[in-house]
């Protein structure tokens, strides 16, 4: 899946708070083979571009010379102004195989919660690839449905890789595990429970016979 994103090449005279103050985000382009590019994008634009393709979907920037496609790379964001404050975008070379991370998304629902006995929890959100960029999967689907019994896991090697697509790292890290649900009995709770009544009488008690003590 492409995405398109319209950019402008930026006014070097243009400051860059100017240019955020119309709303408007300067970012970068750079790559093995792309000489650094300063451009400018819609504020709106960009924010709707960067929810839907994350780090691992192709973008294609248009409205220079010629388009070129990238990932993004990093965003720069400001959580006090609730603002884009910059972007770079890395050129990926056609017919080259590249390493990223791609994300995770979990689907399905574990039996193992519906049954109470435990709670399922995500250890991994991301794992990281190397293919082509036409073999560039957006995200990698794991389904909890298969988290039944409290001592079952997901591992690496369980996902479903698309074809043409290599995981890097170890194929046995844990991408989900089942965590044990402790359930605490009526008489547990009874027994941890504090009685104010003795503690008083007790502490009654003692005053009294520290002023037998004293008499």
């Amino acid at each position: 899946m492409t995405i398109t994103l319209s950019v402008t090449k930026r006014d070097e005279a243009t400051t860059t708070d100017k240019l955020r103050a119309n709303g408007i985000v300067p970012a970068v382009v750079y790559g093995p083979k792309q000489e650094p590019v300063h451009i400018a994008i819609d504020g709106r634009e960009f924010d709707k571009v960067r929810k839907e393709a994350g780090e691992s979907t192709i973008v294609e920037l248009t409205g220079l010379e010629k388009p070129i496609e990238v990932l993004i790379k990093e965003v720069d964001f400001n959580p006090l102004k609730q603002q884009i404050m910059h972007a770079d975008f890395y050129a990926i070379e056609r017919g080259k195989e590249m390493t990223v991370h791609v994300g995770l998304e979990f689907i399905g629902e574990a039996p193992v919660e519906s049954s109470r006995a435990g709670s399922v929890t995500k250890v991994l959100h991301e794992i990281e690839v190397t293919c082509l960029p036409r073999n560039l999967p957006s995200h990698i689907d794991v389904d909890i449905s298969s988290l039944v019994e409290v001592t079952d896991k997901i591992h690496v090697s369980d996902l479903n890789i698309p074809e043409g697509v290599t995981v890097e790292g170890d194929l046995d890290d844990i991408v989900a595990v089942v965590s044990v649900t402790k359930e605490t009995s009526e008489e547990e709770d009874t027994d941890s429970s504090v009685d104010m009544d003795s503690i008083e009488v007790e502490s009654k008690g003692k005053i009294a016979e520290g002023e037998e003590d004293k008499s």
